[in-house]
């Protein structure tokens, strides 16, 4: 009984702290260009690059 003591404000507090992660993603725009990250991933930047 006394583990659910610990436990349990442990959760609620982690789940709050995602949470406030998530809600900071979505204020900051991290969620904005989800194609852009997709297609970067098809560009071909073998090209040697001028020392």
């Amino acid at each position: 009984m006394t583990n659910l003591l610990i436990l349990i404000p442990v959760a609620l507090f982690m789940g709050g702290l995602g949470l406030v992660a998530f809600l900071w993603c979505l204020k900051n725009a991290q969620y904005e260009d989800l194609e852009g990250a997709a297609n970067r991933i098809l560009l071909d930047d073998d090209e040697k690059k001028p020392f």
